[in-house]
């Protein structure tokens, strides 16, 4: 196979113009290269984008520019970021039981369940169980809203729920919007914004653009838990069998609300920019008050049961924060007003109002060592917040 890792002095221009330090970003992509080069990660791209604008964008291994990467719970803001042009509009209110719109779903004590609790992951059924290709048969999403039980009561504590309550928000964006979810996420986001690879439901044609997911490396034992002095990470649906699934070409097409979006990391770093400014290259879709409705952290004083560190969620996007922000996927030279959401195998997505840089990470490896893929992520991230270069300030 092909070696696409060439970054050529035009690229680098590119960069400089938009006010990334040349030298920092060589650190970046150096970092970058690291699991190709030593052959852990077959593929690899990274974008930086700025002012609106894609600043910088290189493949690495066998990606190339035009590959395609599934970013798995970074599709949760994509979802999340359609539902917001409801709430804008008044189609939608957070404050509203999502029984009062879905009444299936009132079996078993949901009925308490409200809207804003679907974005914020406490709504209290973290494992309620979803086919993908359920959600292709009306009656058998209604069957599966009957079914699910809460774990805890809605409202009382922090647990991601990995895919459940996108599923619920998607159905949501359908019954108030009349449109089918995927048909509202392209026509009302994806098309507006211009951001031609990024898909929520893979068209069958595009399928050939899309790097596989594989598992790479090994896992970590019990015994080598014990030694890092940190417990086994518990066990979820993100399986490896989940994992490999979306290299289905009948899953890639549903568009699963919460981890099925396909994109470039171009386009995902300027759907970040999208958020940041409202929209992109003329277009506004959110004002600001919908973005500071967005980004307002509804998670309180939550716990993240995992980390032991503050949730820091707004509506499906996470705020960087305090000092804790690297648990949450952010750099340590994110400022606390960074918002992103990460994905499984070490998908980055990041925006940051302070310096106005966008950044994504895709692959296609998906390491069986967590803490090397969140030392990756960390590391990766960190240089990627300090690209600014001060020295451009006044030319900007």
């Amino acid at each position: 196979m092909s070696d696409h890792s060439q970054v050529t002095p035009g690229m680098l221009e590119q960069a400089r113009a938009a006010g990334i330090d040349p030298e920092r970003l060589g650190g970046l992509i150096e970092r970058v290269r690291r699991e190709v080069d030593e052959g852990l990660l077959s593929a690899v791209q990274i974008a930086i984008a700025r002012n609106g604008a894609l600043a910088f964008s290189a493949s690495f291994g066998v990606a190339e520019p035009a590959s395609l990467f599934s970013v798995f719970s970074a599709t949760k803001a994509i979802t999340a970021s359609a539902a917001w042009l409801l709430l804008q509009s008044g189609a939608l209110d957070e404050s509203e039981r999502v029984a009062d719109i879905v009444p299936e779903f009132a079996s078993n004590g949901k009925d308490a369940v409200t809207v804003e609790q679907l974005f914020t992951h406490t709504a209290g059924f973290p494992g309620a169980p979803f086919r993908p290709l359920d959600w292709l048969d009306p009656e058998r999403r209604r069957v599966r809203w009957q079914q699910w039980r809460l774990a805890w009561p809605p409202g009382s504590r922090y647990e991601y729920h990995p895919t459940a309550t996108m599923w619920v928000i998607a159905e949501l964006i359908e019954r108030r919007s009349g449109i089918a979810f995927t048909d509202f996420v392209r026509t009302r986001v994806i098309e507006p914004l211009g951001l031609h690879d990024l898909f929520l439901g893979l068209p069958a044609g595009e399928n050939g653009r899309v790097v596989p997911c594989l598992p790479v490396g090994e896992p970590l034992t019990d015994a080598d838990y014990a030694r890092l002095g940190v417990p086994p990470p518990p066990v979820t649906e993100v399986t490896e069998d989940a994992i490999l699934n979306f290299n289905k070409p009948e899953i890639r097409a549903v568009g699963v609300p919460g981890g099925g979006a396909i994109t470039t990391a171009a386009d995902l770093a300027l759907f970040w920019q999208a958020l940041l400014h409202g929209g992109l290259g003329g277009t506004r879709l959110w004002t600001e008050a919908t973005l500071a409705r967005a980004r307002r952290v509804r998670t309180g004083d939550f716990t993240d049961p995992l980390y032991q560190k503050p949730a820091s969620r707004g509506l499906g996007i996470v705020v960087a924060g305090d000092e804790s922000r690297t648990y949450r996927g952010f750099g340590h030279g994110n400022s606390p007003a960074a918002i992103g959401h990460n994905g499984a195998g070490g998908q980055i997505a990041w925006a940051d109002p302070a310096t106005g840089l966008s950044f994504a990470y895709v692959t296609g490896g998906h390491d069986r060592n967590p803490i090397r893929e969140a030392r990756r992520s960390v590391a990766i991230s960190s240089l990627a917040a300090v690209l600014a270069d001060p020295r451009a300030a006044g030319r900007e």
